[in-house]
């Protein structure tokens, strides 16, 4: 298999890696542990080997495209969170819940959603080049979100500092690394033929990411069915109405088709499996049923993904 076959072919060998975690991690509850301590450096990985395929060095002509990054900037953080918050009010009285919901749904995607906007014929190339944006945006915003969110309903203390080592190491480093990566592959066929090869590694790379999260996860999802029942409307309405508030922004800016694709996408998709972590540092009260409910939503996620490469074409014309 060369690597454009894997590449074509990686929406089934990720459903087949959510499948055998699954199966693991149900039947074979003592791999629980050994999975979770994976997440991190496999999510580390992950990152580093999307962040290589950005080129950050050419970014100048991909952000040049203002309207889109408007477009994306107003479905994200404006439309999006206005959303979030309306959605989940009703999940006061569950603040466990609450916390996982709003740190999943408050975080735009930067890495799959490439994939998926890939295949649902938007402009990949533009989304892949304000990944960058979208991580450092939201990397400032979110604080501020969980603060106003939160505030009074759900009596949860969130410590900063291990977010800023879940953000320093899953995101920062890998993209620091990335960056000087790349400056040295211009000048370097010893480090051009390092980025060519890790060019592979981002399928792989998620599998694993999803056989980590899953399989150390399933179990705590599964065990709490009845705590995670009240935020299954929240994730089925937000799959439903954050692809319109894409759609809207697309056509307030008026995007090109493939552009408003984008966003449409970018709208949908969430940041899962890179916030996992933060919810495993959260404090022991909320910490697994925080988990729970980020790993909850990327099993809707992954369903509505399969729906949204068929509709938005569709829905989204020239």
């Amino acid at each position: 298999m060369d690597r454009e076959q894997l590449e074509r072919n990686q929406i089934p060998l990720y459903f087949i890696a959510v499948a055998l975690a699954a199966a693991v991690g149900l039947l074979a509850p003592d791999m629980a542990q050994p999975l979770e301590r994976l997440v991190t450096p496999a999510i580390a990985v992950l990152m580093y080997a999307m962040f290589l395929q950005i080129p950050f060095l050419d970014l100048r002509a991909g952000l040049g495209n203002r309207r889109f990054i408007g477009a994306l900037l107003l479905a994200n953080f404006v439309l999006v969170p206005l959303l979030v918050w309306a959605a989940t009010r009703g999940l006061s009285d569950h603040p466990a819940v609450l916390v996982g919901a709003l740190l999943v749904l408050l975080t735009p995607c930067i890495d799959y959603v490439v994939v998926f906007t890939h295949l649902g014929k938007g402009d990949a190339r533009l989304t892949l080049a304000a990944t960058p944006v979208l991580l450092l945006v939201q990397l400032a915003l979110l604080p501020l979100y969980l603060a106003l969110m939160l505030g009074g309903v759900a009596q949860v203390e969130i410590a900063a500092a291990p977010f800023i080592e879940a953000f320093v190491l899953l995101i920062m480093l890998p993209l620091l690394l990335a960056v000087a990566t790349s400056a040295g592959a211009r000048r370097s066929s010893l480090m051009a033929k390092w980025n060519d090869a890790w060019a592979w590694l981002p399928v792989p790379a998620m599998a694993l990411v999803l056989v980590a999260v899953i399989g150390s996860q399933i179990g705590g999802v599964a065990s709490r069915l009845d705590d995670l029942l009240p935020v299954l409307p929240v994730y089925v309405g937000f799959a439903l109405l954050a692809p319109l508030l894409g759609m809207l922004a697309a056509r307030l800016f008026k995007l090109s088709t493939g552009a408003a694709r984008a966003v449409t996408f970018s709208a949908a998709t969430r940041n899962s499996l890179v916030v996992l972590p933060l919810a495993l540092a959260l404090p022991e009260s909320v910490r697994a049923l925080a988990a729970a409910a980020v790993i909850t939503q990327t099993l809707v996620e992954l369903v509505s993904e399969l729906v949204y490469v068929r509709v938005v074409p569709a829905l989204v014309r020239g």
